[in-house]
């Protein structure tokens, strides 16, 4: 079974990358599920009901979320309205949506995906990790054969280390958030794929998908900056990870697409 985890989606370019390319990748490496960050896909930040209904019309089974799930108003209440779009598991339990899913693949295979948040680095409003993904894997023992976590952190030991944590445990930790696709993919001894990070559906020719000449303005002057969204000239970052009938990842493999949008 393969599985297609597309690293964070940004703005509208990123949106409509999405929609071209994720059903052609599909076909071309018979995909069984699909699994995509989106915390960014609203206008560089955040999510909205239009936003999460594209995606899940392009083909993406499974919607994840970050440290910006809340930024666009009001999807506090609509995010009970979808219950394959995940925010971090490890927020406060007050917190609406869930972090944690247990999906039915078109083969029949139950793939559960988990969404959590680290802390190093981050906003320092999530629970551990590690012991968040203790809970839930308890909980979906039993239900899935293969379990996908989004590691959505800054840090790349805390991601890696995650990945050292479940090995055996999950099929696969792969991480979002820095935008940037690491080239670190591989199969620890007892079958969990890891990558840092996937990358991002983002512009080429920005800096983690913002205006250039804003991000260099920031940091040489210090002084606040109004980052837009870049829309053009966009390449989608993902990986695709093998699995077996025990839930094993056989394979991962980086995958990079270009879009350009025609007239």
């Amino acid at each position: 079974m393969k599985i297609l985890f597309v690293g964070d989606i940004v703005g509208k370019g990123g949106r409509k990358a999405v929609q071209a390319l994720v059903p052609e990748l599909r076909r071309e490496f018979g995909i069984s599920f699909c699994i995509a960050n989106a915390e960014n896909m609203a206008g560089g930040g955040g999510m909205t009901r239009k936003c999460v209904e594209q995606m899940l019309r392009a083909e993406v089974d499974v919607l994840t979320g970050g440290d910006h799930i809340w930024d666009q108003r009001g999807f506090d209440d609509e995010i009970g309205l979808y219950p394959n779009v995940l925010r971090p598991a490890n927020l406060n339990p007050g917190q609406p949506g869930r972090g944690w899913g247990v999906f039915k693949a078109p083969n029949g295979v139950s793939v559960a995906v988990i969404s959590v948040l680290g802390r190093v680095f981050m906003n320092g409003f999530a629970d551990c990790p590690f012991m968040a993904v203790d809970r839930f894997l308890q909980e979906i023992e039993g239900q899935a054969q293969v379990v996908i976590v989004d590691m959505h952190a800054e840090a790349t030991s805390e991601k890696h280390a995650m990945g050292w944590y479940l090995d055996g445990r999950a099929s696969a930790v792969l991480g979002t958030h820095t935008h940037v696709p690491t080239a670190d993919q591989r199969i620890l001894p007892q079958g969990t794929a890891v990558q840092c990070d996937v990358g991002m559906v983002g512009s080429r020719n920005s800096v983690l998908g913002r205006d250039v000449s804003a991000v260099v303005r920031r940091f040489s002057t210090g002084m606040p900056t109004r980052f837009k969204v870049v829309e053009d000239d966009i390449r989608l970052h993902g990986a695709i990870v093998t699995v077996d009938e025990a839930g094993r990842a056989v394979d991962i493999q980086a995958v990079s697409r270009d879009y350009h949008e025609t007239p």
